[in-house]
């Protein structure tokens, strides 16, 4: 899942024509870490969901790189 959620996050910052990162922790902070937006977030959601069927903020806000992963692996 890691893999995946990298390149999910990749394909969201380089539609900001932002560099694209080479690896991912549980402590990244989506925001201030990665530099998203409410808008980016969204997008990423839809990403994740389309790949996934899973709604990642379905139980709420998520802030990190970890929160993403567990639910992910969780489900």
């Amino acid at each position: 899942m890691k893999e995946l959620l990298l390149l999910k996050i990749n394909e969201v910052l380089e539609g900001k024509s932002m560099p694209s990162i080479t690896e991912i922790n549980s402590d990244t902070i989506l925001r201030d870490g990665l530099g998203l937006d409410s808008f980016d977030l969204a997008e990423l959601t839809v990403r994740i969901e389309e790949e996934t069927d899973i709604d990642i903020f379905s139980n709420g806000i998520v802030t990190t790189v970890g929160e993403i992963l567990d639910i992910l692996e969780n489900n």
